[in-house]
């Protein structure tokens, strides 16, 4: 008696007996394999435990299309043969490789733990008469927790407590099973990755076991990978590149910002940190070496070098083009810096004043803010005090030649800040 999209459960067919034609018992399920490729949701069979003494400790597989739902459970239909249970790299095992493993949640942002997959039985769309078993959902919350915690009490019984269980679930369609491995993680599109704040990416890599973090976070593009890095915490930061070659690190490091990948490669060993360098492009790896002249806690090791400064006789519109221009992170850019002939900082303009005049108005006719600078071997305490005392959003960093050498913004002593705690 078939039930085409009748419900089911890992937890619940684990164990469960499957006789031949006549009634037999064969053995019990003790696995499920899901052979990867075009149609990663469909279990193709049931590995057995085998029943009798004969057959003790032996395995064998079910192919799905070869089972029908009876009233005495799940029985192979006549004439069906079972088959060799899979032992390539072609096939997930739901049990082994699925269930306890951390996946992540795109939309809650976090890692969870799966605790059991939903399954439900089909009518095989090459022939109405055999069954097809599909992945629907994996349970991520207390219902699945619940189920396998009850598992091997009556089936009615199970479904009467977990039903009173809120359900957290992730559809399968979110899940990639990544074949050289077998592991098993969230699917996570390019376009969903990029949508994410790097700050959720790297809280979760911090959640992830190492191989899980190492596999997400070599699969981000160099760009992401770049923001992402900068977001985590240094001892991670070093554990995620070293597992990279330098040629792959030099790309992500050559789309950060060069503060942020100078006090990287100041934490690496001095070999590979050199060995990143030839690797990047030579305008980058300038910048990059300069900055690592300098003490990490200092204005020069704290600052960047992406920064827009203009001659004070620009205009509005001379702004919009540098901004179109601009190759650094285009959120940091609070102020624009003006410069003397003598290329001497000599004031700056907030960008919102820039943003509501009009493209022909001078620089020097609008609102300029207050101009605080400090000397590039200040020290991080000193540059924190005057973020402080004058509320300031930047600070222009100035060589021993009195020239603009560098910006620390907000967030670089912030982050300077909570180093220190």
């Amino acid at each position: 008696m078939t039930k085409h999209g009748h419900k089911t459960t890992v937890s619940a067919l684990v164990g469960a007996p499957v006789r031949d034609a006549s009634g037999t018992l064969i053995g019990r399920v003790r696995e499920f394999a899901v052979q990867t490729g075009h149609d990663s949701a469909l279990v193709s069979g049931l590995i057995l435990k085998l029943a009798g003494e004969a057959r003790k400790g032996t395995e064998s597989m079910v192919p799905v299309d070869a089972l029908e739902l009876a009233e005495s459970g799940l029985r192979m239909v006549a004439g069906a043969s079972m088959v060799a249970a899979p032992d390539d790299q072609s096939h997930v095992l739901l049990e082994r490789d699925l269930l306890d493993q951390q996946i992540i949640d795109v939309h809650g942002r976090k890692v969870v733990r799966v605790n059991d997959v939903n399954l439900t039985w089909e009518p095989d769309p090459d022939a109405e008469s055999r069954l097809s078993l599909r992945i629907a959902e994996v349970e991520v919350g207390m219902r699945g927790a619940v189920r396998r915690l009850l598992k091997g009490l009556p089936a009615s019984t199970v479904d009467s407590i977990a039903s009173r269980t809120k359900a957290s679930v992730i559809p399968w369609e979110f899940v990639d099973l990544i074949d050289r491995s077998r592991r098993v993680r969230l699917k996570v599109g390019q376009d969903r990755l990029s949508q994410m704040h790097p700050s959720d990416i790297a809280d979760i890599l911090e959640e992830l076991a190492p191989a899980e973090r190492q596999a997400l976070f070599e699969s981000l593009d160099e760009e992401t990978a770049a923001e992402t890095l900068e977001e985590v915490e240094p001892k991670l930061q070093k554990s995620l590149v070293q597992a990279l070659d330098s040629e792959h690190v030099a790309g992500i490091v050559d789309e950060m910002d060069p503060g942020a990948a100078a006090d990287l490669l100041a934490e690496l060993p001095d070999e590979k940190s050199e060995a990143i360098l030839e690797e990047m492009d030579p305008e980058g790896r300038q910048e990059v070496e300069e900055l690592l002249e300098f003490s990490q806690d200092s204005a020069a090791g704290r600052m960047t070098t992406e920064y827009i400064a203009l001659p004070v006789t620009s205009t509005v519109a001379d702004v919009h083009a540098a901004l179109l221009e601009f190759e650094g992170d285009i959120e940091l850019i609070t102020d624009i810096y003006l410069t003397s002939e003598e290329d001497v900082v000599s004031g700056l303009v907030p960008i919102v004043r820039i943003l509501l005049a009009d493209a022909g108005t001078p620089l020097a006719e609008l609102p300029h803010g207050h101009l605080v600078t400090c000397k590039a071997d200040a020290a991080g305490r000193k540059v924190a005090e005057l973020f402080d005392k004058y509320n300031l959003r930047s600070l222009p960093v100035l060589d021993k030649d009195g020239m603009m050498a560098g910006v620390v913004h907000a967030e670089q002593v912030i982050a300077l800040l909570r180093a220190n705690l």
